[in-house]
């Protein structure tokens, strides 16, 4: 069945050896979209996450893919580096920057379809969907391109809970819906990157901000259809009384409205001995569409996924003075803290376990403020004062470092301008 699969997806070891002969090491184990059978789950020591179906769905609708999408794209969308780990002196490695050139190759090309971008991308919406990113890591052998990467469904990765902790035990394997433990492709630490949102000590799975917003997004969306059923008057909130109306006149009063009156915008003439009576079920304004019951239900999606109102477009109680508190907040709260733990997880997983090159790092360089004209302010003030060389404010824009005689250029550049 994995065969079929790989035939008809493009995947395995077809993808590799286009990709290239040296890259013909790393086949990718699991499978690209998992969940195409019934969601039946069999009992075993392999743990499945008990995710509700529907997140899926709940991730597709406006408030929270505007929730997901100001995080995820913002994440994405930042310029990134790959350095010698700090404690670590880059003369003391043996050829540092050829193995420099490798990661970053590794990352910008991490398979034969994806970018760096659409890559984490992919692990940031499940992260944010289902507290889970998963990226497969396979070495290759080849110190030009040491891994090759791919995305996996986290939904359909299980735990193993009896783990023991080695490295040759396997910790994870994905499971189709449906299948027993025995024909799970198994993966171990070092082949298996997993983003867990929100660790908790009881639980192996993480928790993430769609699950903490489940029944309040389930709630907007009823909120909003009883809304938009009512302003779209599919439901009537009032009725005509008519006090002492024989059962033959009430039936020539319906067709009489339903054939002359209703939908032609005439005015409609009515001569009885009693004056009927309109019978309202609701105010008749927009009280009735619940509208302060539902911004309310989009703050509380806004608290679980850390970002300000204002972001979900929620406007109204804010002013010049603090729109930029509140943008400052969610870069702090939502965005900076899943980025570290994105770059935590490539430096400890990737680069430690999988490919074994413990003296580098990857970092964004944009998660010491939030917009370059205030970290530009910063490095130069640093600089200036003797804090920071040029070298390592260069390294933290993400440039090499100069040689001698262009530090020394720029001394007199400085010297010729103070003059």
């Amino acid at each position: 069945m994995r065969d079929i699969w790989r035939q008809a997806t493009g995947s395995g070891r077809g993808a590799d050896v286009a990709a290239g002969a040296a890259n013909s090491a790393a086949e990718r184990k699991t499978l690209a979209l998992p969940s195409i059978l019934s969601p039946v789950n069999f009992p075993g020591h392999l743990l499945p996450k008990p995710t509700p179906s529907n997140l899926r769905r709940f991730a597709e609708t406006p408030v929270v893919r505007r929730a997901i999408n100001v995080i995820k794209d913002r994440i994405a969308s930042m310029d990134w580096q790959v350095r010698v780990r700090r404690g670590v002196k880059a003369g003391d490695l043996e050829h540092a920057e050829k193995k420099l050139q490798a990661l970053r190759r590794m990352l910008e090309e991490p398979n034969a379809v994806d970018s760096f971008r659409t890559l984490i991308e992919q692990v940031i919406e499940d992260a944010l969907t289902g507290g889970f990113g998963a990226i497969e890591m396979e070495p290759t052998g080849d110190e030009e391109r040491p891994a090759m990467l791919w995305a996996v469904d986290g939904a359909s990765i299980r735990i193993n809970a009896r783990w023991d902790g080695q490295a040759e035990t396997a910790r994870y394997a994905q499971a189709l819906s449906g299948q027993l433990d025995s024909s799970a492709v198994e993966l171990l630490d070092s082949q298996l990157m997993y983003v867990r949102m929100n660790p908790r000590s009881f639980t192996p799975f993480g928790l993430g901000p769609l699950e903490v917003a489940f029944e309040t997004v389930n709630q907007f969306l009823s909120a909003h259809r009883f809304a938009g059923k009512l302003a779209a008057n599919a439901v009537a909130q009032y009725a005509l009384w008519l006090n002492e109306a024989t059962p033959a006149q009430h039936d020539r009063l319906i067709r009489w409205w339903q054939d002359e009156i209703e939908g032609t915008g005439r005015v409609p003439l009515i001569s009885t001995e009693q004056k009927p009576e309109v019978l309202r079920f609701a105010q008749g304004t927009d009280a009735d569409l619940r509208l302060a019951w539902q911004e309310f239900l989009i703050r509380m999606v806004a608290n679980a996924f850390g970002l300000p109102p204002l972001m979900l477009g929620l406007e109204a109680d804010v002013n010049q003075s603090t729109a930029g508190e509140m943008t400052d907040e969610a870069f702090r709260g939502a965005i900076s803290p899943l980025a570290l733990l994105l770059a935590g997880h490539i430096t400890r997983d990737l680069f430690g376990k999988c490919i074994g090159w413990r003296e580098f790092e990857f970092v964004f360089n944009e998660l010491n403020a939030r917009d370059e004209e205030t970290e530009l302010a910063v490095q130069v003030q640093l600089l200036k004062a003797g804090v920071l060389t040029v070298n390592e404010v260069r390294a933290m824009r993400g440039l090499g470092p100069l040689g001698q005689d262009g530090l020394a250029q720029l001394s007199g550049e400085a010297m010729e301008r103070a003059g």
